[in-house]
């Protein structure tokens, strides 16, 4: 039996012209994403000198590690990033057990009043109180200057829970869930020994969602926090990139950075790598399972 002879694709004019467009296209797209990125490296590796008289275009000019230096002295900063891991870890903790949580009960094609139930979530995916209504009942709560208003309000968003309830519908047969009823378990038992097992994927996901979104977190703080020892690391960033408040208490020598003019903009960039580098090595780490949580909880039914 002779073997099937596999017909090369022609690929004619309009499509390499096609081909091109489109690649020259993703090239150019990826050019603007890096470059600032890479601007902000190299600037936070330069002279202030350099910086002052704007020779960084791509390259560290003159390399010096001055910024970060002078960045290991103020303790406000080391005080911000203290604080924003205790909430990262926290917040997304609470996050996880929540919507995993409500995700398998509405997975649930026996939940009683899971219409209505998907009637009353969908809801507040159209329409909030607003900024005012959130505060009050924030305050009302007694969560205002205190680590809960940074990790309770919005502590589970719904558009997760759906993506993760439509996983969990997807990926854990109900004949499992069944067989697992037969044998015994309750609901407690078959979430965490076969759905949180069977749902790493979508948990990989939702862990690098929650975390970017309370790493990038300034906006409750800056609307429920008094306290200075309460600010997490964007506060102080904020200070910095847009206020530029470099005072002496925020120093524990500033003495040295005062006879520098440019220092303050060598700081900037150097602050801007310090707060953004820890977030951005966990995206490898969950790249695996980034593509095939996304693409399975995405289709929502």
């Amino acid at each position: 039996m002779k073997k099937p002879v596999l017909l090369k694709q022609r690929i004619n004019r309009e499509d390499r012209v096609f081909y091109a467009i489109c690649y020259g296209t993703i090239a150019l797209l990826t050019l603007l994403v890096l470059y600032p990125i890479v601007f902000i490296v190299s600037a936070s590796f330069s002279s202030p000198l350099a910086l002052s008289r704007n020779e960084v275009w791509l390259w560290p000019v003159d390399f010096s590690i001055e910024g970060y230096e002078t960045l290991l002295m103020y303790k406000n900063v080391w005080v911000g990033y203290r604080n924003t891991i205790f909430y990262v870890v926290l917040g997304t903790a609470i996050n996880i057990s929540l919507t995993m949580l409500c995700a398998y009960a509405m997975a649930r094609k026996n939940l009683w009043g899971r219409k209505w139930l998907s009637i009353f979530f969908t809801i507040p995916m159209v329409f909030s109180g607003g900024m005012i209504p959130s505060y009050l009942v924030t305050r009302g709560l007694g969560m205002v200057d205190t680590i809960w208003a940074m990790v309770i309000p919005g502590a589970m968003s719904i558009y997760n829970m759906i993506v993760a309830r439509t996983f969990i519908q997807t990926n854990v047969p109900d004949e499992l869930l069944e067989a697992a009823r037969i044998d015994g378990c309750d609901d407690f038992r078959i979430f965490f020994q076969i759905v949180l097992p069977l749902s790493k994927a979508i948990i990989a996901v939702l862990v690098l969602w929650y975390a970017v979104d309370h790493w990038n977190a300034y906006f409750s703080a800056f609307l429920y926090l008094y306290n200075e020892k309460l600010y997490p690391l964007q506060i102080i960033l904020r200070d910095i990139l847009i206020n530029s408040t470099f005072s002496s208490d925020m120093m524990i020598d500033a003495e040295e950075a005062a006879n520098l003019q440019y220092l303050k903009l060598l700081l900037k960039y150097a602050l801007i790598v310090v707060s953004t580098a820890p977030i951005l090595t966990v995206y490898p780490f969950v790249q695996k399972y980034f593509v095939k949580g996304v693409m399975v909880g995405s289709v929502k039914g």
